[in-house]
């Protein structure tokens, strides 16, 4: 598995913390969760808008524990439960870090409850609009999920897909 870098985040590269949450289906087929963000610019957008659940991290916090917050204050559901598998880090287009940790969950999507945030709505109008931060969240297979996701967070989806990452996680012998 790639480490977690213990670089302090700056102010020209924030660091945002990712759960990869993963799950087997009946038919023995990996998949992974991504969600959509909410709000009127994403509305119709789908192809490398969607992403692995994460935010930033809080001053001196640490980057699981950050990714598990995120978790819960996106999709709205538990954390999932342990082991957790460090995935690595990549950066975005816009320099943002992500550090992702794998983790199992097979989550009933259609019961996701996402936390609001508040945006400007039209750019510059003054006019203030609350919105969930996702709107929705699926499991995709990988060859899936790298279309839909950001495409700088294609190696996690594969790190968290790898048979090297299923086993650590219990769900390959």
């Amino acid at each position: 598995m790639t480490a977690v870098s213990d670089r302090s985040p700056s102010s020209s590269s924030p660091i945002s913390a990712a759960v990869a949450a993963v799950r087997i289906t009946a038919a023995g087929v990996p998949e992974i969760l991504l969600v959509h963000p909410g709000g009127p610019f994403w509305a119709q957008k789908d192809l490398g808008a969607w992403s692995l659940p994460k935010g930033l991290l809080e001053p001196g916090e640490d980057p699981l524990t950050a990714a598990l917050r995120e978790w819960t204050e996106e999709t709205g559901f538990a954390a999932p439960a342990p082991p957790y598998v460090a995935i690595g880090e990549i950066v975005q287009k816009n320099r943002k870090r992500v550090v992702a940790f794998a983790a199992r969950a097979d989550e009933d999507v259609s019961r996701l409850r996402s936390n609001e945030i508040d945006i400007v709505w039209p750019p510059k109008s003054g006019r203030r609009l609350r919105i969930p931060e996702v709107d929705r969240a699926e499991y995709f297979v990988l060859e899936v999920a790298e279309t839909k996701a950001n495409p700088a967070q294609g190696p996690l989806l594969e790190r968290a897909l790898a048979a090297e990452t299923l086993r650590a996680l219990g769900l390959r012998a």
